[in-house]
């Protein structure tokens, strides 16, 4: 049990940086929070007894370093996307459950390398707190679960919120 609320107040103290990372305006400045909120996950996942997740968080932290950085090339970003599915495929005792953060996280990685755009990040996150929030739950890491799902709504409401109105072919804008 005690590793359980352990886990939890970890899980919390993630979902508050994440939360503040989702009202960033820059790229870098998302990134930023989210390496602290990477750091609260892996203390989460150890205290949770999610492996997958710990080793993908493990990757994910080398890779919002390195993006905050402004160091991620092409060859770094294959090579972590590599380590996190072999580590978190190695790492992986939940089945099914264990391979949504591997998803999440190899997919996130190769968007914060092709993308410079806010609007996709935020997409790309709002897809990634989807996957997290499925996983979450079933690991009973229920803080995090529960700010997976308002921080997913959230992000879509800030794609709406801040996208650039549309314009037609030829048409100066």
């Amino acid at each position: 049990m005690t590793n359980l609320i352990i886990g939890n107040i970890f899980s919390f103290l993630s979902a508050l940086f994440i939360a503040v990372s989702v009202i960033k305006k820059s790229k870098k400045g998302l990134i930023g929070w989210q390496i602290l909120d990477v750091v609260c996950c892996i203390l989460s996942n150890i205290f949770l007894a999610a492996y997958a997740a710990l080793t993908t968080n493990s990757v994910a932290l080398i890779r919002n370093i390195l993006a905050y950085k402004n160091a991620n090339g092409k060859k770094t970003t294959i090579a972590l996307t590599v380590l996190c599915v072999i580590a978190g495929l190695y790492a992986n005792n939940r089945g099914i459950i264990g391979l949504l953060p591997i998803i999440a996280s190899a997919s996130y990685t190769v968007m914060m390398f092709t993308t410079k755009n806010e609007q996709q990040m935020r997409l790309a996150l709002s897809s990634n707190l989807l996957l997290w929030l499925v996983h979450d739950f079933y690991v009973q890491a229920y803080s995090s679960a529960f700010t997976d799902a308002a921080l997913s709504g959230w992000t879509v409401f800030q794609i709406i919120r801040n996208r650039a109105p549309l314009s037609m072919a030829g048409e100066k804008s």
